[in-house]
């Protein structure tokens, strides 16, 4: 089945879905209102907009100088950079640190950019045992499932599902307690950073001016996975790239502010390295894995880099009447909703994922919400365009409009058929579409221009 049959037809089964869409329903309303509380920190929320727009269309214009900066700021601290120019070439080097280590089992902070390269899958075929330690990653781990969005992993469970799903996996006893859940999957937890030679984690921005990797996190799963193994890797995109440190003051409030309704995250943390002599605690070890993995296929594209700004916060998923509809696996990527809409067939492919870009119904709501004012429904329509230029149109749908093209350029020949004939090729045109859930669409029986003349 092709990527467009298997995402209409699990798009229609999520959307029908009652339960699905009560429980998206009731997990968004609480972010909803978790958001409207956090924004009152703001005096001017839009000005903080413009200002990380501008720092980040600043960053990706010039992103060459600012990644050779941070490779020589964070490499006079001892650690180490590894240029990956896809996904093969990122796990080839961490099978190598493996090896070099190794390492028989890993401890990772939640990270998108892993499960873009699905380092997992990668790690375990190899031996190796992958523990992820952000609780909303666990839940899916262990329910063998994709994260279903950008920031909450498990945002498609309900607290009995999990519960149900911690019965079934851990064998505990049955509780729906959601403070005796966590400290279930917390005792499972600690013994596993100890044990681990290795420890993963991505990074939400990069600082060139320190040499430093900057992470944002809730639980603290993020600074033991970095502390107690001896190796640390961070696998982020060339993309995360802020010029300083300083930036962090901005960004890191409005990234909690869109992705959670916090002022800011519990655990905020920068790491410029290996630990140092005079330091108590830190890895041996620290590796940088910059991950192109086609971002520099979209950097060229100067009417849509724009998309690289993005810092993952995921509003624009939580916004989408689509996404919450129709939920965050239908997508079948990495990244999901809108954003992923627009980035996804640049990363793998146009011609497999352009019916994501198609999955909108461009209300704008997403760019309206977006942190750094990323324009993202006018980058679908972008990507629509490229789509066609390429010749990917479906055939049935170029016929259509080769043939609506000339009638409309024509008045004699618009008014050629009669109306019966023209209600009969809309209801077969559309009949796997607009016809499928509505009334067909009907043609009046006498066109305006032929009312106009009878008038005169």
């Amino acid at each position: 089945m092709s990527k467009l049959k298997q995402f209409l037809q699990d798009a229609e089964t999520k959307s029908f879905d009652l339960n699905h869409r009560a429980t998206i329903r009731f997990n968004i309303g609480k972010y909803n209102a978790a958001v409207q509380r956090g924004l009152t920190q703001y005096t001017d929320h839009e000005l903080a907009r413009e200002r990380a727009s501008y720092i980040k269309t600043n960053v990706i214009n010039n992103l060459d100088k600012y990644l050779m900066e941070f490779e020589s700021n964070f490499a006079a601290r001892g650690g180490k950079v590894i240029w990956a120019r896809d996904s093969e070439e990122a796990l080839r080097e961490i099978g190598n640190i493996m090896k070099r280590k190794r390492a028989r089992s890993v401890v990772k902070s939640k990270s998108m950019i892993t499960e873009e390269i699905h380092m997992n899958d990668f790690l375990e075929k190899n031996g190796i045992e992958v523990v992820e330690t952000d609780l909303g990653e666990y839940i899916v781990q262990l329910a063998e499932q994709r994260p279903y969005h950008i920031v909450t992993p498990a945002m498609h469970m309900s607290k009995k599902d999990i519960a149900d799903l911690f019965v079934r996996k851990l064998k505990i006893a049955p509780t729906e307690d959601a403070q005796e859940l966590v400290l279930t999957a917390r005792k499972l937890l600690r013994a596993k950073y100890t044990a681990a030679e290795v420890g993963i984690t991505g990074g939400n921005f990069l600082l060139a001016d320190v040499g430093g990797v900057a992470i944002t996190e809730n639980e603290g799963n993020g600074r033991l996975s970095t502390t107690f193994p001896k190796t640390h890797i961070a696998v982020v995109g060339i993309e995360k790239m802020l010029p300083s440190i300083m930036d962090l003051d901005l960004f890191w409030p409005l990234l909690s502010t869109s992705g959670t309704g916090q002022n800011v995250t519990v655990y905020n943390t920068v790491l410029t390295g290996p630990r140092q002599p005079h330091e108590t605690d830190g890895p041996e070890e620290m590796y940088v894995i910059l991950l192109d993995n086609g971002r520099t296929e979209l950097l060229a594209l100067p009417e849509k880099r724009e998309a690289l700004n993005c810092i993952r916060c995921g509003a624009c998923l939580n916004i989408c009447p689509v996404y919450k509809n129709i939920g965050g696996h239908t997508y079948e990527s990495t990244y999901s909703g809108p954003i992923g809409s627009v980035i996804t067939p640049h990363l793998n492919g146009m011609s497999e994922n352009k019916h994501l870009s198609y999955a909108s119904s461009l209300c704008g709501a997403c760019t309206s919400v977006c942190p750094v004012k990323i324009n993202i429904h006018n980058l679908l329509l972008l990507n629509r365009k490229q789509s066609v230029e390429m010749g990917m149109a479906d055939k049935q749908e170029t016929t259509a409009f080769k043939l609506w093209t000339k009638a409309m350029k024509s008045r004699r020949l618009l008014n050629l058929a009669p109306a019966s004939i023209k209600s009969y090729v809309l209801k077969y045109v559309l009949k796997d579409t607009w016809s499928k859930r509505r009334e067909p669409l009907v043609v009046a029986p006498k066109s305006f221009n032929q009312l106009w003349k009878e008038r005169r």
